[in-house]
């Protein structure tokens, strides 16, 4: 076979794997602005939430004022909601599929889920964000910048989309993956990149404490969800090797155990490396151990 059949070959599911998560996301954009409700509906929402809340969350205008008392924090929580929320699940995807591909799958489905039912509650519960709701909040992106939604996406996004927050969905989906999966040192570091998500959205006024929460949940159902399809998956594939029919070396019979070498008399030598290696038996495709992956120790 050719070289560049090989390498066709190769790269055909990673180019599908992004063409999926292309048009996923696609979708999840263009669901977002058709089921704008306008600012009606999720200003209502807004103001019951603010009240429901202010009895047992602390006030998210207090702790915004409380931030802004630091020079350039609003600047700084800026860019980071702007520039880790995509590009940060991005890296995470990217490691997975290159690093560890046996746990691509499972995340991407997880993300799939999660994203999913997110569209879902935008849909049935438009939420004015805190710098939209006439509460005292400041809208750091419109007073300092950069902003994720400039004056020419008007009409392109949905600003009264507050709930779940997936910014911090999504943040907690990247920190607990790289937690299980790494073994580096340095994947604690990578998993502060959850807490940071919240405390960022609140600074920028872009969400309240509650669709934190209810984006943690619904992360949480993704997962159960994931798991249960897998393990139906498993068990049908179970299932289906246990009734397919056997082969054996001769009609009728059961297939023959591979012989052992027959130990010479006198000679302990053979039985001194079974003892040691135990007759283990890889199997074929197994995961070698984890490694310290995300950066050298």
């Amino acid at each position: 076979m050719a070289s560049s059949d090989v390498m066709r070959g190769r790269m055909r599911p990673l180019v599908t794997e992004v063409g999926l998560l292309a048009v996923l996301f696609a979708f999840y954009k263009w669901g977002r602005a058709l089921f704008d409700h306008g600012p009606a509906e999720a200003m209502a929402n807004a103001a019951r939430l603010w009240e429901f809340q202010r009895s047992w969350l602390p006030s998210e205008v207090d702790f915004q004022q409380w931030a802004l008392g630091w020079d350039q924090t609003a600047f700084l929580a800026n860019v980071y909601y702007v520039g880790m929320h995509f590009p940060g699940t991005a890296l995470l995807l990217v490691w997975l599929y290159v690093r560890h591909r046996p746990s691509y799958g499972r995340v991407r489905n997880q993300l799939v889920a999660l994203t999913a039912a997110g569209l879902v509650v935008h849909v049935l519960f438009p939420l004015a964000p805190p710098r939209l709701a006439h509460i005292g909040a400041v809208d750091t992106m419109l007073t300092v910048g950069p902003s994720a939604y400039p004056p020419e996406a008007d009409g392109i996004a949905n600003q009264y989309a507050a709930m779940p927050s997936l910014h911090i969905g999504w943040a907690i989906l990247v920190a607990v993956t790289v937690v299980r999966v790494s073994r580096s040192r340095w994947r604690w570091v990578i998993a502060m990149h959850a807490p940071v998500t919240v405390l960022v959205v609140v600074v920028t006024a872009n969400h309240y404490w509650t669709d934190g929460l209810v984006a943690a949940a619904l992360l949480a159902g993704a997962m159960a969800l994931v798991s249960v399809a897998e393990q139906v998956r498993r068990g049908d594939v179970l299932a289906a090797g246990a009734h397919a029919p056997r082969s054996s070396g001769r009609p009728g019979g059961p297939v023959p155990r591979a012989a052992r070498p027959v130990q010479a008399a006198g000679d302990g030598r053979l039985d001194h490396l079974h003892e040691r290696d135990g007759d283990r038996e890889y199997a074929p495709g197994a995961d070698a151990p984890a490694r310290e992956d995300l950066v050298p120790a």
